[in-house]
């Protein structure tokens, strides 16, 4: 059996399995090699707006389904706090889906007593919120990005050279989209301090953040379309983001040094490694 990296929490987002742009074999491989008592799915995990336009689902999208329904069953507490993308699961908020709660949001309580407000972070975009047509719009030319993404990457990968993301590219280098993920930030951070939280754990924009903005720790868990990231709870309470653009057996040594104050969360064939 593989090895295990164990975590006390661990955040995942925009995931959008049925597109062409879901990296679930990625994701599957994290999900493979990774435990934690608690797991938390913060929106977007199955894009409804893509799947009402085209079918499109492969095994490997069945698989991360499964997979997180076989954590739940043995013991990983699961919850399920949809996106806008995945709003319809929005009606069953407080049911179970097996052996996975959902709701909106969420307060989680750290290790070390700290207390964060978990939410997918739809709610604090405007776009969405008041031109829900442009949001459409702008998903269909980000879904044409992510397109030649793949391409792009294929013929990278044929030349040795690792993955790169055009549309984060695109995205850093336009005022208007690095403006647009300020004021989310801000916002996000803003609703955790007025509730008088330590700070926010969000998804949603697609880029992986930990920084302070007013005394709140905001940190997005970023997603598995482009950055192929995840936030994690260390045992301490300490926040971590890991990205698994390498596969398991590249970044283990990584990992396993970030693991390395507390040995016995390893499993013995990491430890001996």
């Amino acid at each position: 059996m593989a090895s295990e990296l164990r975590f006390r929490s661990i955040w995942i987002s925009d995931i959008h399995l049925g597109t062409s742009g879901c990296q679930a074999n990625y994701l599957l491989d994290f999900l493979k090699h990774t435990e934690s008592e608690q797991l938390y799915l913060v929106g977007d995990i199955i894009d409804g707006w893509a799947m009402k336009r085209s079918w499109y689902w492969q095994q490997s999208h069945n698989d991360v389904i499964q997979k997180i329904l076989k954590k739940a069953r043995k013991g990983t507490h699961v919850t399920y706090i949809p996106g806008n993308h995945d709003e319809g699961a929005r009606q069953f908020l407080g049911l179970m889906f097996g052996d996975i709660r959902i709701e909106d949001e969420v307060i989680h309580n750290m290790a070390d007593g700290k207390r964060f407000l978990v939410i997918h972070g739809d709610q604090f975009d405007g776009v969405i919120q008041c031109a829900r047509w442009l949001a459409t719009v702008g998903d269909r030319a980000y879904e044409m990005t992510l397109k030649l993404n793949h391409w792009f990457n294929r013929a990278r990968a044929r030349m040795g050279m690792g993955y790169w993301s055009l549309s984060q590219y695109l995205k850093h280098k336009d005022k208007t989209a690095v403006n647009f993920v300020s004021d989310f930030e801000e916002a996000v951070a803003s609703e955790a301090k007025k509730r008088g939280l330590d700070g926010v754990i969000c998804g949603h924009i697609h880029k992986a953040e930990m920084r302070d903005i007013d005394g709140i720790q905001y940190c997005n868990d970023g997603d598995w379309v482009e950055s192929l990231t995840a936030l994690v709870e260390m045992p301490s309470g300490e926040l971590k983001i890991i990205t698994w653009q390498k596969m398991y057996a590249e970044q283990t040594a990584e990992l396993t040094a970030l693991l390395a104050p507390n040995p016995s969360l390893l499993t013995p064939s990491i430890q001996q490694g």
